[in-house]
C-alpha cells in the first residue's frame, strides 16, 4: 500500500461522506465510522516500512513528494486514532444537530490533511496540507455560529500570520538552494550561517508556535476551544495544537540538525535555552488561569496550553531524555486530553451546562463518566501508574541531570497547579450536592462511552507499560541522532538510575490493599442524607449546601488582578484596532471623485517640483 492511495481514501472519503449525507444520514453514519477505522488500520500497516514516492510532478513546476518514516507514522497512528474515536463519539453528541454532512466531511477532511502534513516529504506539500487543515479548522470552530464565529476568526487570522511566516521562510530556501525537498535542503543547512539559520528559526518558530498556541501565540486557543463541538474540540487539543508540535521536531531536527541545533548560538540568542524559557513562562501562566475558570472547556484549553509548555520544555533542553520526555508527552497529552474533552462533552450532553458552577453530585447519575474523568485527571496531573507521570518523570528527571533548577521549580509550580484545577473539575462536576434540576440525569449513550472508556484504558496501560509506547519513541529519538536509551516493557533505565513501573504498581497495590483491610477492621459506616451535614455547628440549608460555587474564590481574589484579564490578547486586541482606525482613516481618501483623484494627483505633481527646485537651488 502506498502513502498517495491512503491519502486518496482519506480525502476521497471526506467528499464521499458529504454525499452520502445527501442520500440517508445513516449510510454518511456508517460510513463514515468505517472510514475512520480503515484508516487506522491503513496507517498501522506502513508501520516499519519507510517510503518515498512523488505523487504529483507538475504542480507549478515543483515535484510533490510524500515520505513515511518512524517519525511520521507515529504521529500518524495518533491522528488516525483519535479521528475515528472523536467519529463514533459524535454519533450521539451531534444527533439532530443540523448541518451534519458538513460538520463529518469536515472532521475526516482535517484529519486527511493532518495525516498529509506528517507524510509530506517537501515544504511545498506540506504547505498545501497546513492549509487545507487551517481552513477547515476555522470552518468547525464557526459551526455554532453566534460567538464561535469571532472565535473562529480569531483562530484564522493568527494561522493567516502563521502561514505567511511559512511562505516567506519556504520561498527563501528555495531561493537560496533551488528546491523545496525537505532531505535535499537538510543536506545544505551545515553550510548555512547562524544568521540565516536565526532567521529560519524564527519564521518557522512563529507558524509552529501560533498552531502549538505556545504564549505569547496562544490567544487562539481558550475561544475555539469553548465554541467548538466537544468531538472536535477532543481533536483540537488532543492533535491539531501537537502538529507545531510536530513542525518544531521536523524543522529542528530533521531539517536543521541535531548536531547544528546543539551548537547553534548567535550572540546572545542560544535557540534551545529560548525555547525552554518559553515552554517554562507556557506552562506556569495557563495553569493558574485555568483555576480561575468556571467553564468546563475554557478551564481544559488554558490546561492544553499549559501542557504544550512541557513538551517544548522537553524537546528544547535538547538530550536525549528530554526529547523522548517531550515526545511522549505529546503522545499522554493526546490521550488523557481528548479523554477529558469528550468525557466534558458527555456531562454537557446529559446535563445541558457545563457550567462548573451549576453543576455538582453527578457521581451516581454519570459514574463511567466519572471514573474516566478521574483516571485522566491523574494522567494530567501525573500520579503514578497514569502515563503522564512516566512523560513527567523524564522531562523532570532532565531538567535536574542537565542543572536547570529554575526550569524544574517551573515545571513543578504547573503540576501544582493543575492539580488545583483538576480537583476543581472533578468536584464541581461529580461531588457535593446534586441540584434537584440533575436528579433524571442518565449516563451518556454507549457509543459515547465507549472511545471515554478506551482512552481511559490507554492512560493506564502506558502508565503501567510505558515501554509499549517509549520503544517507538527511542527510535525516533535514534532516527535523529539521539544517542539510545535502554527501553524496556516496565519503563528506562539510565547510568543515573532505573524507571520501573512494575515496582511502583507493586507498591501501590501493597498499599492499597493495608488500607482496604484497616477500613475494613473498623466500624461500618452509616448512610445519612446528603443535606445531613452542619458547619461550626449549624445546619446547612439544603439549597445552600451546594459548595461548589465560585470553588476557588479566595485564591481568585489573590491572583485575579493579574491572572484574570489575558494581557497578551488584550495587546493584540488594541492592535487590531489601531489598524482598523488606521484603515478608516485611509479609506477617506478615496471618496470615488475623479475631481478628488485629480487634486491628489495635480499636490503630488507640485510637491516633487518643490522638492526639485529646493535641489537645484542647494546645488
Amino acid at each position: 500500500m502506498t502513502l498517495e492511495v491512503l491519502l486518496i481514501i482519506a480525502f476521497g472519503g471526506a467528499l464521499l461522506t458529504y454525499i452520502f449525507g445527501k442520500i440517508s444520514s445513516r449510510l454518511r453514519d456508517i460510513f463514515a465510522v468505517v472510514l475512520s477505522l480503515v484508516l487506522v488500520i491503513m496507517v498501522g500497516f506502513l508501520y516499519g516500512k519507510p517510503q518515498k514516492e512523488v505523487f504529483y510532478l507538475g504542480f507549478l513546476g515543483f515535484p510533490l513528494v510524500l515520505r513515511a518514516n518512524i517519525f511520521s507514522w507515529f504521529f500518524a497512528i495518533a491522528i488516525s486514532s483519535l479521528g475515528a474515536l472523536s467519529v463514533i463519539f459524535s454519533l450521539s453528541y451531534m444527533e439532530g444537530k443540523e448541518r451534519l454532512n458538513f460538520y463529518y466531511s469536515m472532521m475526516l477532511l482535517v484529519n486527511a490533511a493532518m495525516l498529509g502534513i506528517v507524510f509530506a516529504g517537501d515544504l511545498l506539500s506540506f504547505y498545501i496540507f497546513w492549509e487545507i487543515m487551517s481552513w477547515s479548522t476555522f470552518l468547525l470552530i464557526s459551526y455554532n455560529r453566534g460567538r464561535a464565529l469571532s472565535a473562529g476568526m480569531k483562530y484564522i487570522l493568527m494561522s493567516i500570520v502563521g502561514s505567511i511566516a511559512y511562505l516567506v521562510g519556504m520561498l527563501s530556501l528555495y531561493s537560496t538552494y533551488g528546491t523545496l525537498n525537505m532531505s535535499e535542503i537538510s543536506s545544505y543547512m551545515a553550510s548555512a550561517s547562524h544568521g540565516y539559520i536565526l532567521f529560519l528559526l524564527t519564521l518557522f518558530g512563529i507558524t509552529f508556535g501560533i498552531k502549538n498556541a505556545v504564549m505569547p501565540l496562544h490567544t487562539w486557543l481558550p475561544d475555539a476551544h469553548s465554541e467548538a463541538p466537544s468531538p472536535f474540540s477532543s481533536i483540537l487539543s488532543g492533535i491539531l495544537i501537537k502538529m507545531g508540535t510536530y513542525g518544531f521536531i521536523l524543522m529542528m531536527y530533521g531539517i536543521v540538525g541535531l548536531k547544528l541545533l546543539l551548537s547553534f548560538t548567535h550572540g546572545v540568542f542560544i535557540f534551545p535555552y529560548i525555547l525552554s524559557i518559553l515552554g517554562a513562562i507556557t506552562i506556569i501562566v495557563p495553569s493558574f488561569v485555568a483555576i480561575l475558570q468556571d467553564d468546563a472547556k475554557r478551564l481544559l484549553a488554558w490546561s492544553s496550553i499549559a501542557q504544550v509548555g512541557y513538551i517544548i520544555l522537553g524537546i528544547g533542553v535538547g538530550t536525549n531524555l528530554g526529547f523522548v520526555g517531550g515526545v511522549f508527552h505529546f503522545f499522554n497529552h493526546a490521550i488523557f486530553k481528548a479523554l477529558l474533552f469528550l468525557a466534558v462533552g458527555a456531562v454537557e450532553y446529559r446535563a445541558g451546562t457545563r457550567n462548573l458552577n451549576s453543576l455538582g453530585g453527578l457521581v451516581k447519575k454519570m459514574p463511567v463518566t466519572f471514573i474516566v474523568v478521574l483516571i485522566g485527571a491523574c494522567g494530567l496531573i501525573g500520579v503514578p501508574l497514569a502515563n503522564g507521570f512516566v512523560s513527567k518523570w523524564l522531562i523532570y528527571k532532565t531538567l535536574i541531570l542537565n542543572m536547570h533548577p529554575f526550569f524544574a521549580f517551573a515545571a513543578l509550580v504547573g503540576t501544582w497547579g493543575t492539580i488545583l484545577y483538576s480537583y476543581k473539575l472533578i468536584h464541581n462536576i461529580f461531588l457535593g450536592q446534586l441540584p434537584e434540576k440533575y436528579k433524571d440525569v442518565e449516563e451518556a449513550p454507549v457509543s459515547m462511552r465507549i472511545p471515554t472508556i478506551i482512552l481511559a484504558a490507554l492512560v493506564v496501560l502506558f502508565g503501567i507499560l510505558p515501554g509499549i509506547p517509549l520503544k517507538i519513541i527511542n527510535s525516533i529519538g535514534t532516527f535523529f541522532g539521539y544517542r539510545s536509551l535502554g527501553v524496556n516493557i516496565w519503563g528506562i533505565s539510565s547510568e543515573t538510575g532505573v524507571l520501573n513501573t512494575v515496582n511502583i504498581f507493586a507498591a501501590i497495590l501493597i498499599a492499597g490493599i493495608v488500607i482496604w483491610i484497616f477500613f475494613r477492621m473498623g466500624a461500618r459506616s452509616k448512610l445519612v442524607l446528603q443535606d445531613d451535614n452542619y458547619a461550626a455547628g449549624a445546619y446547612i440549608a439544603k439549597e445552600r449546601y451546594n459548595y461548589t460555587v465560585s470553588f476557588y474564590d479566595p485564591l481568585s481574589r489573590i491572583f485575579s488582578i493579574f491572572l484574570k484579564k489575558d494581557m497578551v490578547d488584550e495587546f493584540y486586541g488594541r492592535v487590531a484596532q489601531n489598524i482598523k482606525e488606521l484603515c478608516s482613516g485611509v479609506r477617506k481618501v478615496y471618496t470615488g471623485y475623479v475631481g478628488n483623484y485629480v487634486m491628489y494627483i495635480t499636490l503630488f505633481l507640485a510637491t516633487l517640483l518643490v522638492i526639485g527646485m529646493m535641489g537645484w537651488k542647494l546645488w
